[in-house]
């Protein structure tokens, strides 16, 4: 069976460069990289059905459409799909893809140092921009991966990072690409995110148009909640990862 076509990115970072007079500056690098298939994950972060903010599930419901042709698009290339719903994970105890994770045998991975600059705002999870009061329980309205999503058989379903690496590393699997919700809290901080992947050495990338932040505009910095998402993605360009966008993905 001939190998799959490799997958053509554009990436993104930003690093910090001197001029001729020491100043220093931060310059946006973009490069093309070619990642196999058969060695990529994509991986869905807390795609919810429900959320305990009405601005946080409309904006993620109108990405869900582009986001689950961006599934069906890798699954054709030969990208193993890896579904992330955080809290919901045991509804899907019977599923194909949850048992595809539970069959491969633990990995032990290596913790490499890495810094960690503060974030351009604090990771409040109950930050919001649509003035709802705090959510207060009992347990939360999220009850199972946003239905817009397929999952098929052949994918994978976990919420834990040793799983998910465990998985990946059977698989020969070194590349992670990562879309999904909120980029300043669980993108970057799930046992399954971008600094924990990181530290494990693997080769990971953000879906920059295929996420959001979690922000309140009436708190510092005080700027747009797209503005805020924006500042996000930049501190995990210049400090993290490089980022991408969905449209190279769909081609």
């Amino acid at each position: 069976m001939p190998n799959k076509p490799m997958l053509k990115l554009t990436v993104r970072r930003q690093t910090l460069r001197r001029d001729r007079r020491t100043r220093c500056s931060w310059k946006t690098v973009e490069k093309t990289v070619r990642l196999d298939p058969a060695r990529t994950a994509l991986l869905l972060c807390d795609v919810w059905d429900k959320h305990t903010q009405r601005g946080a599930e409309e904006r993620l419901g109108a990405m869900v459409p582009r986001m689950n042709r961006v599934v069906s698009a890798c699954r054709k290339k030969g990208v193993l799909i890896i579904h992330s719903p955080s809290d919901v994970i045991d509804r899907y105890a019977d599923h194909p893809a949850r048992k595809n994770v539970l069959a491969v045998k633990p990995a032990k991975p290596k913790e490499k140092k890495h810094d960690d600059p503060p974030l351009p705002f604090p990771r409040e999870s109950t930050a919001s921009d649509t003035l709802e009061k705090k959510w207060k329980g009992p347990g939360y309205p999220w009850t199972r991966e946003h239905p817009g999503i397929t999952l098929r058989d052949e994918d994978a379903i976990s919420a834990n990072g040793v799983e998910v690496y465990s998985l990946m590393k059977a698989r020969g699997i070194r590349h992670l690409l990562i879309m999904g919700v909120h980029t300043n809290c669980c993108i970057l901080h799930r046992t399954f995110g971008i600094k924990q992947m990181v530290r494990w050495g693997v080769d990971t990338y953000l879906v920059r148009d295929l996420t959001d932040g979690i922000y309140d505009p009436a708190r510092p910095p005080y700027v747009s909640h797209d503005e805020g998402t924006a500042l996000v993605v930049g501190y995990i360009e210049k400090f993290w990862c490089p980022t991408l966008t969905s449209t190279d993905l769909l081609k």
